[in-house]
């Protein structure tokens, strides 16, 4: 196998529509979706991924296999130096998120940000800048990107270091506002979730006009979970589908570490502050329990939230006036938030297929036959009319 994917925007488009999604197998889900069911639903939000698969047998670090890659998004779209509102959360810190003290100290996350392979954070930081640099798009003399991650080593060539500047700039200029392809793309090409194939994955919610009719996307980097934990729309899937029938992993190879990663960003066109996008990024924990994460002593469970309101008010002026939602409205955006978050870790795992990486290493896919059996077991299939 010898292949680099870049995904551009027409390709990142088809890819979207060729997988089947949680909803088309039957998976019930509570709230309504956006028109893409993506966090590209809020709009000016733009996506871009990097694939990268290459090699295949025996690792031979600096060669491969192959099976990384980067996913970035623009809250603003690509040519945009205006700051967005935005918070973040840990729920458990095992993992890295650059950039995230001035998040915290300033409220605004400023230009791009990008999720990775754990030590492919640097050079994609750096190539952020490097781009913002050739772009003109520094607000100042100097940035800070945020940058996350999730292991891949077990697939991938982790100490390869594969992902290049070239390839940040490649994603960041392809980025769109359509679908988002899901599974094994961009960042999440070589994760894992609760012990089959894992990745990348997102959904959106959009609030009745009674609520405000504001908009919530979520993307989630899925690299976490243990296979008995798994649950999908209250079904015990990872219990039904068990270890025995696809194994977890080979029993001569050494366990991994309890849980693994999850990064989650959380998108909203609602008019809210740092303390209260904060505030969103700590429910997105509950969508992850939804489906059975219980964040381990490994696990880099790291979440931001950001909001597209307010635009210009980080500019130059002595003062803005700012918009902002009173909490007393603001459990609707929470359940959202919780709802879009469990949709997007079963996206990521319906899109990612079956993948054998380095020394053989193999993730399973998700059998989709299997999971609407096990639905329709416990009365939880959506059954096609």
């Amino acid at each position: 196998m010898t292949r680099t994917i870049l995904f551009a925007a027409f390709g990142l488009a088809l890819a979207a529509a060729e997988k089947p999604r949680a909803r088309d197998l039957g998976v019930p889900f509570d709230g309504t979706p956006g028109a893409l069911n993506a966090i590209t639903d809020v709009k000016g939000v733009e996506v871009g991924q990097t694939t990268l698969i290459r090699g295949e047998g025996v690792l031979k670090p600096g060669q491969g296999p192959v099976r990384t890659g980067v996913t970035v998004i623009l809250p603003r779209g690509k040519r945009s130096k205006d700051p967005v509102f935005a918070g973040w959360f840990s729920l458990n810190g095992n993992g890295e998120m650059t950039g995230t003290t001035w998040v915290e100290e300033s409220g605004f996350m400023e230009g791009p940000m990008a999720i990775t392979n754990t030590h492919s954070v640097g050079v994609v930081r750096d190539a952020i800048i490097a781009w913002e640099v050739q772009h003109d798009l520094l607000r100042g003399a100097f940035a800070l990107p945020v940058v996350a991650e999730t292991n891949d080593g077990w697939l991938n060539d982790i100490n390869g270091f594969h992902v290049k500047p070239e390839h940040v700039f490649h994603a960041l200029e392809t980025a769109s506002t359509g679908p988002v392809a899901e599974g094994n793309v961009g960042g999440g090409t070589g994760m894992h979730c609760y012990d089959f194939k894992g990745g990348t994955g997102t959904a959106s919610r959009k609030l009745p006009n009674a609520a405000g009719g504001y908009t919530v996307g979520v993307l989630v980097q899925a690299n976490f979970g243990t296979r008995r934990h798994l649950m999908v729309a209250g079904a015990p899937v990872g219990k039904e589908i068990s270890c025995d029938k696809y194994p977890c992993r080979p029993i001569t190879l050494p366990a991994p570490a309890r849980d693994g990663s999850i990064i989650i960003v959380v998108a909203t066109d609602a008019p809210l502050i740092a303390p209260q996008l904060r505030r969103l990024a700590v429910r997105a924990a509950l969508g992850i329990a939804r489906t059975g994460g219980m964040s381990g002593n490994g696990s880099g469970d790291i979440f931001i939230a950001f909001s597209t309101a307010n635009p210009g008010v980080a500019g130059d002026r002595d003062a803005s006036t700012v918009r902002m939602l009173s909490n007393r409205r603001i459990d609707d955006l929470f359940e959202a938030t919780v709802f879009a978050t469990e949709e997007a870790v079963i996206n990521a795992m319906v899109a990612a297929e079956t993948m054998v990486g380095r020394d053989y290493h193999q993730w399973v896919g998700l059998p989709h036959e299997e999971l609407k059996q096990v639905l329709r077991k416990y009365r939880r299939l959506a059954e096609s009319k």
